[in-house]
């Protein structure tokens, strides 16, 4: 059933089993799983089916750390959230990721990859990849030889790409809309959380509208599946009981941001840059499901080195310091100008459709040709992890929103284990193409510089500053004073408070999260299921 709360005639009052705040990947399949075992879950969206400026204004937030997008643009508001316009890339987290390593402050999950493994499974057959492989060996599957690296030096993980577009979007949630077990409420703007007088469980929320229409829902558990900055500030700002917050008594709400910072790591000087960019950038068909090949740090390397799991691809371009191409800077300048509204994004879709059949079509000597031509040159490119940070964090800012909350701020910060991590990742392919006679690889002076910050490149790629990953403010750990939610995803002390979003991830490991996401997610139903089951 779907409830437009802006359009009630009254304000209203719900009870449910289960109630399920955001609309975007988690929300949507948490529901899925809850409706397929007939659960009564009420599912609260803050903006509409679709994008509207006013609801999406609520987003607004200042950076007040290092330089990052601008907070309204790295998040959506609507109905499958940022999802909307999300590119599809789909990877686990490595076992490291999992592991307690003693050169990464803060690492170390409460949960292995063993035991995420069959819901990692789950996830990735509802989103149709094709055979669960993401290993180097697809190189023989493709039959192509690549770069005969020393796997102790450097080797190849691949992404696969869900296909569907907008796959938790409103145009594919009929199923949602007419199940009988699920109410779908939107333009449900949740401003608090109520405690019970012991801190111990959450007794009901409260929703509003714009325009003043509230909404009261009472449940056996609730569900924050909001993303890692909305997430932290909606229990940040639910300070009736607790003064600092739902789950911050040793103020660990917030804390641990993360992302996956991009930036330009190294020059390869090489007689034919185009064949690399051609083996690592492209994407590979695999029947219906495409595959991308990163180059990724193995295991042995970091343990030996003690730096992070990163990846990085190639990059062909002209001189950087010249600054982004002119097609890059009209792309940039439509995906900033243009809203993500349906035509918004069908265009984006079409821009980036256009760029990858070029990408997969065009002939190696016509590349040789444009590269000679345009003077291109190779580049690396990194898709860091990011070390877990306790001053790099989400706040509470004086700032008030439409609704009357106090808006977020966010002070993103890196430390110098990132920027070495780089520097190493750089030296490796030093070592290897040296080895190999495959040119020369220059690492950039930014990594030696002493400074945590990174540089800002425009021409780095449509994603200069990092991958829209927000990871780490609610993180997952054995024990309140080092974290917010456990090994089941229920923060601490509050026994029906539960949270489904990267904002649990402990490390970030250097995979897009949203696979990750969904595992966590489909195993948090497995466990309310049990929970209700008791009752």
């Amino acid at each position: 059933m779907l409830i437009d709360l802006e359009k009630a005639s009254s304000d209203l009052v719900l009870e449910s089993e289960v109630c399920i705040v955001g609309g975007g990947a988690a929300g949507v399949a948490l529901a899925r799983n809850m409706m397929k075992t007939g659960r009564d879950v009420c599912l609260l969206e803050g903006g509409g089916m679709d994008y509207e400026d006013e609801t999406q204004s609520l987003f607004d937030g200042r950076n007040v750390g290092m330089e990052y997008y601008d907070l309204d643009h790295a998040r959506l508001r609507f109905f499958g959230g940022t999802t909307n316009i999300w590119g599809g890339r789909c990877v686990p987290l490595d076992r490291i990721d999992f592991e307690k390593r003693d050169w990464v402050p803060h690492s170390g999950w409460p949960i292995t990859l063993d035991e995420l493994m069959p819901y990692y499974r789950f996830a990735h057959d509802s989103l149709q990849l094709g055979a669960f492989d993401y290993e180097t060996d697809i190189w023989d599957q493709l039959q192509i030889s690549p770069i005969d690296f020393d796997r102790e030096e450097m080797t190849t993980r691949f992404w696969r790409f869900d296909a569907l577009a907008e796959r938790f979007n409103s145009r594919r949630s009929d199923d949602l809309i007419q199940a009988q077990n699920i109410r779908l409420v939107i333009h449900a703007n949740v401003v608090n959380l109520q405690a019970s007088g012991n801190a111990g469980n959450i007794t009901s929320l409260e929703a509003r509208t714009l325009h003043g229409r509230r909404l009261q829902v009472t449940a056996q558990h609730f569900v924050l599946a909001c993303g890692a900055i909305e997430n932290a500030r909606l229990l940040l700002a639910s300070n009736s009981v607790e003064q600092d917050g739902i789950g911050n008594q040793f103020d660990q709400v917030g804390r641990y941001f993360m992302e996956h910072p991009h930036g330009r790591i190294a020059q390869i000087e090489t007689d034919d840059p185009a064949m690399f960019w051609a083996l690592y950038r492209k994407r590979y068909p695999a029947g219906d499901v495409p595959l991308a090949p990163a180059l990724v740090l193995p295991e042995s390397q970091q343990r030996r080195l003690g730096i992070l799991n990163s990846a990085a691809t190639f990059k062909l371009q002209k001189d950087p310091s010249r600054g982004a191409t002119i097609s890059k800077r009209v792309y940039l300048n439509l995906k900033h100008s243009l809203s993500p509204s349906r035509s918004g994004r069908a265009l984006w879709q079409t821009w980036r459709g256009m760029q990858d059949w070029l990408q997969g079509h065009i002939s190696m000597p016509l590349l040789r040709f444009g590269v000679k031509m345009n003077r291109m040159g190779l580049y690396v490119i990194a898709r860091a992890e990011q070390a877990p940070n306790p001053d790099s964090r989400v706040r509470l800012s004086e700032q008030r929103d439409k609704l009357g909350n106090h808006r977020a701020d966010l002070d993103w910060q890196l430390c110098a284990l990132d920027k070495e991590t780089m520097l190493q990742f750089g030296k490796a392919l030093q070592r290897e193409f040296a080895r190999l006679g495959l040119g020369k690889v220059s690492t950039y002076q930014w990594l030696e510089d002493g400074r945590p910050e990174w540089p800002v490149d425009a021409s780095v790629g449509n994603h200069p500053i990092g991958g829209y990953h927000h990871m780490g403010t609610t993180r997952m750990s054995d024990s309140a004073r080092t974290g917010v939610v456990d090994s089941n995803c229920t923060v601490h002390g509050y026994h029906n408070l539960h949270i489904a979003s990267s904002s649990v991830f402990t490390t970030g490991g250097w995979a897009n999260p949203t696979l990750t996401i969904l595992a966590l997610t489909h195993r948090l139903g497995d466990h309310l299921n049990r929970l209700l089951d008791k009752h």
